[in-house]
């Protein structure tokens, strides 16, 4: 049997999810200067699925280091998010009783957007962070970050420097590494035997049931069920005892689990999450085949809108320079000639370009300037946010939209 080999079980794959094509990272903003004078680099985009362990992946893996080490998204900037770990934080001190004498540590920390609001309550934390330039960021409002990849090795050094932890958050990073088993396996080392880490990441049957494919891109090597999760908790001596749903990133689980000998106990959400995977038939690798025709044709509408929408000479743009909106940009071929440019918060990235469509990234304040007739939300997940912060747009004659999994007026 040909194929690529699974990068969780070493199975030979045969089974396609979709092709998205060639594309640059989704990250990889660029200057005008370098699309002048550097050959944009991009990567196949195909995604499998492995019938033996049915895990989800991305066939050819770009390295870590490509991806991490200097990285452009930075989760303060999204409100939402930030209210998002403030409630997480208060949830989890309340529930696991942390206080003044616990450690909390969040393994891709970013720029301490969680973080913060443990030490605001005089928890000690610790920020795990391999970026450089965001784990800076987190440094400077006070909460001490290491500058590392996670993983067994480096879990042990940080274990010995700074002790074992109480609660460890692992928001949207499990689907980032390549070697899953490898960097679970650093719990274990890291947690105290009575400690809970939890784990958050957008949960495979959204993508499937309402064609998320823009959430596909090459630093999310894994789409993750709770089937596939548990099986690699127990392969590394945790164990999973709760599963909550969450509304955001279109649909993510938090798994809460133990050491394999901890004390805490299933309950109903767990095995609530079971059975939904189960009926959706995500234990069979059959249920993924129809997906491809149907990003085809949410592929083939938005074109379609677009055209139309251009054609009557009115200004289309975009607002969020985000991942997900840079996956689904490219793999609809837009350029500049469709969209006229993406407004987002981030300085960062303010001045650049998109990769692949070199749409131009420009200050929300630009909008309101210039206010265009359509404005596509790329982070459709964010939409509420977003048109709230925009109502002056709306009241200008701006029509909002979003695109997946298929065109919608906000």
């Amino acid at each position: 049997m040909t194929g690529p080999a699974c990068r969780l079980c070493g199975a030979k794959m045969t089974r396609t999810l979709v092709d998205l094509g060639r594309t640059p990272l989704a990250n990889a903003y660029l200057t005008a200067d370098q699309v002048l004078r550097t050959r944009e680099p991009n990567y196949p985009l195909r995604v499998r699925v492995c019938d033996s362990c049915l895990l989800v992946q991305v066939e050819e893996t770009v390295p870590a280091e490509s991806i991490f080490t200097d990285y452009a998204y930075f989760s303060s900037y999204s409100s939402s998010w930030v209210d998002h770990a403030r409630r997480y934080a208060a949830t989890m001190i309340e529930r696991y009783s942390l206080g003044a004498e616990s450690l909390v540590m969040e393994v891709a920390s970013n720029d301490g957007y969680l973080l913060r609001h443990f030490r605001d309550k005089n928890i000690p934390v610790l920020g795990i962070e391999p970026a450089e330039n965001v784990a800076e960021a987190a440094r400077a409002i006070g909460i001490p970050t290491e500058a590392v990849f996670f993983g067994t090795d480096t879990a042990m050094e940080i274990a010995a420097t700074h002790g074992s932890a109480d609660l460890i958050a692992a928001n949207n990073v499990l689907a980032h590494v390549p070697d899953i088993f490898g960097f679970v396996a650093g719990f274990v080392a890291v947690l105290k035997p009575n400690g809970v880490v939890t784990f958050e990441f957008p949960h495979l049957l959204n993508l499937i049931e309402q064609v998320q494919f823009d959430t596909i891109y090459h630093e999310h090597y894994s789409y993750l069920s709770l089937l596939v999760v548990e099986r690699v908790l127990r392969s590394t001596g945790l164990r999973a005892f709760d599963v909550e749903r969450l509304p955001t990133h279109g649909g993510s689980l938090r798994v809460h689990a133990c050491q394999a000998g901890g004390p805490y106990s299933a309950r109903p959400g767990l095995r609530a999450v079971r059975l939904a995977e189960k009926k959706a038939g995500l234990d069979k690798s059959t249920c993924y085949d129809a997906f491809a025709g149907r990003v085809a044709a949410v592929q083939q509408g938005f074109r379609r809108f677009v055209a139309e929408r251009k054609a009557s000479g009115r200004c289309v743009a975009a607002y969020g320079a985000a991942a997900k909106g840079n996956t689904f940009l490219n793999s609809c071929g837009m350029t500049d000639q469709d969209i006229a440019w993406v407004a987002d918060r981030n300085p960062i990235k303010q001045g650049k370009l998109l990769p692949g469509s070199h749409i131009p990234i420009v200050p929300p304040e630009a909008m309101q300037r210039s206010p265009p007739d359509d404005l596509i939300i790329l982070p459709w997940n964010l939409a509420g946010e977003v048109t709230a912060q925009l109502a002056s747009l709306r009241q200008a004659g701006t029509q909002f939209w979003t695109a997946c999994p298929q065109m919608r007026r906000m």
